[in-house]
């Protein structure tokens, strides 16, 4: 990582201390405005309410208020506050003369504190500008005037205590200030400067993205108002460049950092003399774009100008090492795009001569040291010299030692020299090399670092190494388990959706490969955990958020009260789940408030966790607490791997896991499949919009049927099967009260319908002939269930759109409700929402009153934003984020009657983001939905029979909606024929 120039390292930004000069400029702003001197009034009111001592002192303190400027004496400046505070007292309350009198009072104490720092008076200018502010109307023209005043005095309050509170109030009182203030007015570039320094420190104390970018707009438009002579464009200039270098760094737009060059471009060309710092600090930036597009004109100019500031600084520069530096990693970097090993070499020559020449207190030695351990690094992999293995290690090493506390940057080099001692182990055979890289990978996660991005990444990296050689095998099994403990943290801390899905897409591959790895070893319990905790972490961690918290209730009040509060924001900031594709960057201030929430979350969970009793408190629970999830029948996790799929078994009432492998089965196999169940649901193609269109039965075409029957019967035989045998099913065909499996599948398998295995060429070889099948995607969803029995107050709640919209009729959406209705009638509590009454805010809030729902209407899949798939409504999409917000309770059936309600996103397999679970994970036991879409006569029959069983078996949340859908699906199939798989294959359910 190159050096850049930091904002304070071009000393060109006014110090604190200099904020006080602002007191000077806003009493002359004050004389400069005529629209801000006394009011006028009529002579007859004037006489009456003036007296004479008043006016004679109004003219004393002008008179000494102009002289100010060039008068420094302390006996003036108290004479000015006397005078002052003389004539508030002298004026009533209600005099037009008031605020005035008092708003300048507050710039007199203001001046006051600026020649003697005493905290008195600045608190006195806080309290008069407060008065004046209560006593002025809102259209008076000296509003302006206090407001900017106030976040004048609020800031140099700031400076002088370090409360942030005081930076937030400045902010605040100069923003108002401003937005009052004309676009005329001559001193409002240096307003809009001095806010936009405002806004800067709080970035640097908070480092919220809003901050630095109303600093960037400020300053920009600061800028806009002055010529080119005005003595402080060289310097707001340079600000506003390493602003945008900054907010560069944190979301690599390029046309930031073309901002960025314009400014210290102009900026170099206006400085009085040739400087060494614009020089490096230009070049610095240049870089950066070389980097980001790879253009060779950005390099030449970046290598040049680093090369100008060095000639123009003498050798005992302060920051000639760190220029050198700059200009190895200038190097470095054509090396990465062009691979000359002349540039390798430049490279090293001039960052060891960086080092050579810095002081043994300079900061940026650590950095050094790991860029030039790089660049040996890089050089023995063209070489193969050991000397530059040597070389490699011995800078990793010395960038270790020189490390400061707390360094975040700490896992990534201890990888790096992990991975160089591992290199050395496999090219000598030396087990004193092993023994170092697996100490060097083991210290990545280490807790004193904190939780970061790198430590999750290059802890994942150590565990991808430990599971591909057998040398590393004593190690995998721990950093494996270090990977799992750190991914919900790794999503809490991304900054961006895209950051989110990257992280999820890497550790669901992970979590696979750490539950084959634990598998190997015949330690089935921990494949398990792994599986449960490194998949659906987006639902796992709202679950958590929303669990209860009564036993820590009754331990801590207190903290109980704050974790809960905190755990409720942090859901709803977290509901947006992350997407295929998502802009780069959204709400700076949404990511903060989330990274600041989930930070005061965990240290209010690690309290809890330090009380006696509650050391694994809202932990991820373990394989004994995992294996009750198997109450309604057996749960089989499938783990869908590279080379092969393995089953993991739990029994109703077992406390040990069965294991099956299934070696005909691959991820290779499975992404087949899924491929060719799309094409054949794209040749199909009845979308939800024409399916009221379309009559009667139709006949699928040949390669379609074809398709899906080969899928079926793949899934049968290398699946399915195997599981149904080793359960002893397959032994015992009944018609009758058939045994309940609930699918745990992983990777793109849960994609695939299980629930419809089967070979269709031969007799009885099909799943329902043995068993009923039911989805989860997790383990914990279960658990959270609650099952109930039906009674009077049962409160269910449907809702249709049947009405002629943008997306056509569904003629059969009334009678669905009608239906539902029809068995509710005495055993339940009905309402409905049907049409315009339907509307997104009215069916949420419906929701959280009812126990049950079901939606008549049209819903879609969005692939390109997967939380933003939802229901049709009156007003739009009720999407799935929205849902997510809400957080339901011991909810009990959900029925989507529209389609592609459990229809996932392809590049977030394991996240199972689509409608159904969505309303699984908020606080429905039971959901039934559809795979893909489905005919409209065909919904009303599965919806008449659902209801009908359910309704007469009086209960729920114990696999009776699946068995209902079952039965349901079995007189859909008899209807219409087996080898219609498109019609009734969609039907799932999910949950208990």
């Amino acid at each position: 990582m190159m050096n850049e120039e930091s904002r304070h390292g071009v000393n060109l930004r006014r110090s604190n201390s200099e904020c006080g000069e602002a007191w000077n400029k806003l009493k002359h702003s004050e004389h400069d405005s005529k629209s801000e001197s006394e009011p006028s009034r009529p002579a007859s009111e004037f006489t009456l309410r003036r007296t004479r001592s008043d006016g004679d002192l109004y003219k004393l303190w002008r008179s000494h208020s102009y002289q100010f400027p060039d008068v420094e004496e302390l006996n003036k400046i108290e004479r000015i506050v006397d005078y002052s505070a003389s004539l508030v007292d002298l004026t009533p309350d209600g005099d037009p003369y008031l605020p005035t009198r008092l708003g300048n009072l507050g710039i007199s104490y203001g001046n006051r504190f600026r020649y003697r720092g005493e905290l008195d008076d600045l608190e006195n200018a806080i309290k008069y500008f407060h008065r004046a502010l209560i006593s002025t109307p809102e259209d008076h023209p000296s509003m302006s005037q206090w407001l900017v005043g106030l976040g004048t005095a609020y800031c140099c309050r700031f400076h002088h205590l370090n409360e942030l509170k005081d930076l937030d109030e400045a902010i605040k009182y100069k923003s108002r200030g401003l937005a009052l203030i004309s676009d005329d007015r001559p001193d409002l570039s240096r307003l809009l400067a001095e806010l936009g320094e405002y806004h800067n420190t709080r970035f640097d104390l908070l480092g919220k993205l809003d901050d630095l970018d109303n600093a960037i707009e400020y300053e920009s438009r600061s800028i806009a108002l002055v010529p080119d002579y005005h003595h402080d464009l060289l310097t707001r200039l340079v600000d506003l460049g390493s602003d945008c270098n900054t907010r560069f760094q944190l979301r690599e737009e390029t046309d930031v950092l073309d901002k960025a060059i314009e400014c210290q471009s102009r900026a170099l060309t206006l400085a009085p003399k040739a400087d060494s710092k614009l020089s490096a600090a230009l070049g610095t930036t240049y870089l950066y774009r070389f980097k980001h597009l790879g253009k060779q004109e950005d390099f030449e100019k970046a290598v040049d100008h680093q090369f100008r500031a060095l000639l123009l600084a003498p050798d005992d520069h302060p920051k000639f090492p760190i220029w050198l530096a700059n200009l190895g990693v200038a190097y470095a970097c054509r090396f990465e795009f062009m691979g000359e090993p002349e540039d390798l070499e430049q490279s090293i020559e001039y960052i060891s001569d960086a080092i050579s020449l810095a002081p043994d207190s300079e900061s940026e030695l650590p950095r050094w040291h790991v860029n030039l351990g790089l660049q040996y690094n890089r050089r023995y992999e063209r070489s193969g010299e050991p000397h530059d293995l040597e070389k490699a290690i011995e800078h990793y090493s010395h960038s270790i030692t020189l490390a400061p506390d707390g360094d975040s940057d700490l896992p990534r080099k201890h990888y790096n020299l992990a991975d160089c001692y591992f290199v050395q182990y496999q090219r000598t055979g030396d087990p004193s090399k092993l023994k170092n890289a697996v100490e060097s990978f083991r210290k990545i996660p280490d807790p004193s670092v904190g939780v970061s991005i790198p430590k999750f990444l290059f802890t994942i990296c150590w565990a991808n190494r430990a599971s591909k050689h057998s040398s590393l095998r004593s190690s995998r099994n721990e950093a494996f388990h270090a990977t799992v403990d750190l991914l919900p943290h790794a999503i809490w801390l991304s900054d961006t959706p895209k950051e989110q899905h990257t992280y999820i897409r890497t550790t669901g591959k992970v979590a696979k490969r750490a539950a084959s790895a634990a598998i190997r070893s015949f330690d089935y319990k921990l494949a398990l955990e792994w599986l449960e905790h490194a998949r659906c972490v987006m639902w796992s961690q709202n679950l958590m958020l929303r669990s209860p918290l009564d036993q820590l209730h009754s331990f801590d009040p207190d903290l109980a009260a704050r974790l809960k509060k905190t755990a409720e924001r942090l859901h709803s900031a977290s509901s947006e789940l992350p997407t295929s594709s998502s802009s780069t960057c959204g709400s700076g201030q949404i990511v903060q408030d989330r990274l600041d929430l989930a930070k005061k979350y965990n240290e209010l969970l690690g309290q809890a966790r330090s009380l006696p009793g509650f050391e694994d408190f809202l932990r991820p629970m373990k394989a004994s607490g995992l294996l009750r999830a198997a109450r309604n029948g057996p749960v089989v996790m499938i783990n869908c791997f590279e080379e092969w799929c393995d089953a993991l078994l739990i029994l109703p009432g077992k406390d040990d896991i069965s294991h099956l492998r299934l070696p005909q089965f691959s991820e290779k196999k499975a992404f087949h499949a899924h491929s060719e169940l799309e094409k054949s649901i794209q040749q199909y193609d009845y979308d939800d919009s024409n399916r009221s269109e379309v009559e009667g039965p139709q006949e699928p075409g040949i390669r379609t049927n074809g398709r899906v029957a080969h899928v079926l019967a793949t899934l049968w035989n290398d699946i399915v099967k195997p599981v149904l045998e080793l359960l002893g099913y397959m032994r015992n065909a009944s018609t009758g009260n058939l045994p309940h499996i609930t699918w745990c599948p992983t990777g793109v398998l849960t994609f695939l319908p299980l629930h419809a295995a089967g070979n269709y060429e031969q007799p009885r070889a099909r799943v329902f002939n043995y068993a009923i099948s039911s989805y989860t995607p997790t383990l914990t969803a279960l658990l959270a269930s609650t099952p109930g029995l039906l009674n009077g107050d049962l409160r269910v709640l449907a809702v249709g759109q049947g009405a002629k919209s943008s997306r056509h009729q569904l003629p059969n959406a009334i009678k669905e409700l009608a239906c539902v209705k029809d068995h509710m009638t005495n055993k339940a509590q009905y309402s409905q929402l049907v049409d315009d009454q339907a509307t997104t805010t009215a069916v949420l809030d419906a929701m959280e009153e009812s126990d049950w729902v079901h939606f008549a209407c049209h819903a879609s899949q969005n692939v390109n934003h997967p939380t933003k798939s939802g229901f049709h409504l009156h007003d739009g999409v009720l999407n799935l984020a929205a849902i997510n917000q809400r957080s339901f309770h011991n909810k009990g059936l959900a029925f989507l009657s529209a389609c592609e309600t459990a229809q996932g996103d392809k590049w977030l397999p394991d996240e199972a983001v689509h409608l159904a679970s969505g309303l699984l994970m908020a606080g429905y036991s039971s959901v039934i939905g559809m795979m893909w879409t489905v005919y409209d006569d065909d919904a009303l029959l599965v919806a008449d029979k659902v209801y009908g069983r359910l309704m007469k078996d009086g209960k729920v949340g114990n696999g009776e909606a699946g068995e209902a859908l079952h039965h349901a699906v079995v007189e859909l199939r008899e209807k219409l024929g087996e080898r219609e798989f498109m019609r009734w294959v969609p039907y799932i359910h999910i949950g208990s």
